[in-house]
């Protein structure tokens, strides 16, 4: 008998497990992948686990009084007014709680806006419906490898592709783009963010980045990933009608490939030999001048915080 227990307790224990591990997949975080990212999940799980406290202490009196004091098992209401003790208590304990979430809480976001010293300076630039990047300046052993290059970020599958139910489509369908935003990794990465028609709003969960692209400011956001791979995000503000299908796509690669991708593609931007730059960066333009503009408004704005 005690055998047959303990190995109906040790299936049912490998059952939850794997529940657990598909329902955090499913209704979760996504996994951090950067140092902000961490943050933000501790601070969730953290102020998730007061709050369910909070609610069992609160509840569980409740619920108790209510069927321990019921006037059926001849208890009668008390009847009292004013007890200085008892509002001290009340307020003090909610006083502490809260410093105790906001103190976290504070640093973390302080943390969040923290874009100075940066080892790469993108601009991403929202419009309906894709997004356009320019690498404007890389500072140490990333100064002028991928400075100038821009290109159009759109979503790879075609619209024929999206509502043809007889059109095999894979995961990441809605997710894929023509264009990956390539970074370095170990490397912390500013992304100014402003838009040219509506507002949009750039978001990587993996690296905790959720900023609004706002036509006529400048915003700023940044992030620092840690491991290479391929990460996802969308635009996470209603943009008009084809707001689903602007997925953002952050390749993490190391310096030697990031290098090499930078040098790839300032060589196929170069003016070929009739003197004519290929096609392709069609809203994007000559934007160096601008660029250099927003770079200092962008910084004016940083030291003025």
């Amino acid at each position: 008998m005690n055998k047959i227990t303990g190995k109906a307790l040790a299936a049912a224990a490998v059952a939850w497990a794997g529940f657990a591990e598909a329902a955090t997949a499913k209704y979760g975080l996504q996994e951090p992948q950067t140092k902000i990212a961490a943050d933000i999940y501790d601070l969730h799980t953290f102020l998730f686990t007061v709050c369910v406290v909070i609610f069992v202490l609160v509840f569980g009196m409740m619920f108790w009084s209510i069927l321990k004091h019921r006037k059926s098992l001849g208890h009668k209401a008390a009847h009292f007014h004013e007890n200085t003790t008892v509002e001290v208590v009340w307020t003090i304990i909610p006083f502490l709680i809260l410093l105790g979430m906001a103190i976290p809480a504070t640093k973390t976001v302080v943390e969040m806006k923290d874009t100075s010293n940066p080892d790469l300076t993108i601009k991403a630039t929202g419009y309906q419906w894709k997004w356009g990047y320019e690498y404007i300046r890389g500072e140490g052993d990333l100064a002028g490898v991928s400075d100038g290059v821009h290109f159009l970020s759109n979503l790879k599958t075609t619209m024929d592709e999206i509502y043809d139910k007889s059109t095999p489509k894979g995961e990441n369908y809605l997710l894929d783009v023509d264009n990956e935003l390539v970074v370095p990794v170990g490397k912390k990465v500013r992304v100014l963010l402003t838009a040219e028609d509506v507002i949009h709003a750039f978001w990587v969960p993996a690296f905790g980045v959720k900023q609004d692209a706002i036509p006529g400011f400048i915003r700023d956001t940044w992030f620092k990933a840690e491991t290479t791979g391929i990460y996802r995000g969308q635009c996470a503000e209603l943009c008009g009608k084809e707001h689903g299908f602007m997925p953002i796509v952050v390749r993490v690669v190391s310096a030697e490939e990031f290098a090499q991708w930078a040098a790839d593609k300032k060589a196929a931007a170069a003016p070929t030999t009739t003197g004519v730059a290929p096609t392709g960066g069609d809203k994007m333009g000559d934007s160096s001048a601008r660029s250099a503009g927003i770079v200092a408004a962008a910084n004016l704005t940083a030291s003025s915080k």
